[in-house]
């Protein structure tokens, strides 16, 4: 404990530090103070429908990531998600369209550039999304809820396109939110304000899970609530070794003596991580598993309808899994590129001892890859599935959700991102880290 205080202490003792962490608190103020505006001319008293719709389902993993914004119709309610729908196109695009692999080599120009591509098909998917999720909203709450079209007269043209440039315009200054952690604050902006909306979920989470347990016997009592408050930090505690483990491949560099100065002749490593894929791989899998219920008229009692609409089923969570170590698998190819690894390499005069250089060598890492990928897939499925088993075993549907999922690997992933940010600050004053021995790794795997 006394360790841990005088860690705080050192933490505000270094301005720069100080003024970060306050302007970050700030801005995550303003955002989660946004996720409670709702969209004018909406009665705020008929918004119990819609809430309930957005528990579970694509719909409800939307919801988490716009801290509950999605399914209060708030002006922040598409979040930041359309920004990283078009992350991910941009990155795609950047494996498969030579336009953009040239750009992704040219640095810290070739960056901006795909930042900024990247903002105007934000702009261009918030124009689908945008009256999506308004004709949404009229579906699944009363006529009279809308006050401007019932009480002020406006056409109900004018009341979504108003109602899509609100949206718009907040989840473009939620990006730009984002944008200024990451520049002027702590950590990834992006992702702290997902992480603080799946955080904002956490307490009532727990105190459901807490009052259904003490309030009868019938659920297993307070030592049921003991036994699956150890599971869940045990489960945290694995979700931390898969996000921060790592394969070494030792890159010897050649030595060069220019002058009386030596360069070069140091042994590195590269470090692939066991699960280079992240969360994207679940939330890929949670997408197409909506996909047969979106686009069928099934029967939701029979047959496959029944089996994909059972969250907590066999068949269902079987082929979750499955499709979790597919996506793993693809999403890894796609964001690992062993040729141009390669390539860096032997620019920098680097080689991998025993192994020589260009296609040997792109198909050694590639086959590191291949190896390592195998066990994080399947890692990565069992935490996926975790939630569906928790619960089965009788934990309430407001808790289970952190027991895996994409919920636990986004608070793990960006809470050591942050601390290792903070730890670096703190080391480079010359204070001690935030652990006794070693250092934090966050999803650099550096």
């Amino acid at each position: 404990m006394k360790k841990f205080i005088e860690t705080i202490k050192n933490i505000f003792k270094i301005e720069e530090l100080r003024t970060r962490l306050g302007y970050t608190m700030l801005l995550i103020l303003v955002y989660r103070l946004g996720c409670f505006v709702v969209l004018p001319g909406i009665d705020t008293t008929m918004l119990a429908q819609l809430q309930t719709s957005t528990q579970g389902g694509l719909v409800g993993l939307l919801n988490m990531f716009s801290g509950g914004a999605f399914g209060n119709a708030s002006i922040f309610a598409l979040g930041v998600m359309p920004y990283i729908s078009a992350s991910i196109v941009i990155q795609l695009l950047g494996m498969f369209v030579p336009f953009f692999r040239k750009l992704q080599m040219e640095g810290e120009s070739g960056r901006k550039k795909m930042n900024q591509y990247t903002r105007f098909l934000t702009v261009a998917i918030l124009c689908i999304q945008g009256p999506a999720y308004i004709a949404s909203i009229h579906s699944q709450i009363p006529a009279a809820a809308f006050l401007a079209e019932t009480q002020f007269g406006w056409s109900r043209f004018a009341y979504n396109l108003t109602a899509t440039i609100i949206l718009m315009a907040g989840s473009l200054f939620v990006m730009w939110l984002g944008e200024r952690i990451t520049d002027r604050g702590i950590g990834n902006g992006i992702s702290l304000i997902i992480m603080i909306g799946i955080v904002a979920r956490l307490p009532f989470g727990l105190m459901t899970e807490i009052g259904t347990k003490l309030s009868t016997t019938a659920t297993g009592g307070p030592m049921a609530l003991i036994a699956e408050l150890i599971v869940w930090f045990l489960v945290i505690v694995a979700t931390i070794a898969l996000v921060q483990a790592v394969r070494k491949v030792p890159v010897q560099y050649a030595k060069r003596v220019v002058g009386n100065r030596q360069y070069g002749g140091v042994r590195q490593y590269i470090p692939l991580k066991i699960n280079a894929a992240g969360v994207m791989p679940i939330i890929f899998a949670q997408a197409l598993m909506l996909f047969p219920l979106l686009f069928s008229r099934f029967d939701a009692t029979r047959g496959v309808a029944a089996a994909l609409s059972n969250y907590t089923g066999f068949w269902y969570n079987l082929i979750f899994g499955f499709l979790v170590v597919i996506f793993t698998y693809f999403y890894t190819a796609v964001t690992v590129n062993p040729t141009m690894m390669a390539e860096d390499m032997r620019k920098n005069g680097g080689f991998i001892p025993g192994v020589k250089p260009g296609k040997p060598t792109v198909n050694y890492l590639d086959d590191i890859m291949s190896r390592v990928t195998l066990p994080g897939s399947i890692f990565l499925a069992i935490i996926a599935i975790l939630p569906a088993i928790a619960r089965i075993l009788g934990v309430s549907d407001a808790f289970a959700g952190f027991f895996g999922g994409t919920s636990l690997l986004i608070l793990v992933g960006v809470v050591l991102d942050t601390l290792q940010q903070i730890e670096s600050y703190l080391l480079m004053r010359h204070y001690d880290g935030l652990m006794k021995t070693g250092r934090i790794s966050g999803r650099s795997g550096m």
